[in-house]
């Protein structure tokens, strides 16, 4: 599924680090070592057809590498 975050992320929780995440081997092979965390917050962003919209949005973060593998786990509106 196609969106575009609009503004900025808020209501940032960590959900799980290091080994409590499910896909670390993954994650390392793919974006590099580095300390892990799965956070989620909120967000307005942009559907593919144009439609805006507050979402829960879920993601993986490490030092040094950034925030990678977005995505949409629920509308809140």
């Amino acid at each position: 599924m196609y969106f575009r975050i609009l503004g900025e992320i808020t209501d940032v929780e960590t959900i799980a680090t290091g080994s409590r995440i499910r896909e670390l081997a993954r994650l390392r092979r793919r974006h590099g070592r580095g300390r892990w965390r799965k956070r989620k917050g909120t967000a307005q962003v942009e559907l593919a057809g144009g439609v805006i919209r507050i979402a829960e949005l879920h993601w993986y973060e490490a030092a040094g590498i950034g925030q990678r593998e977005f995505k949409i786990k629920r509308y809140l509106d």
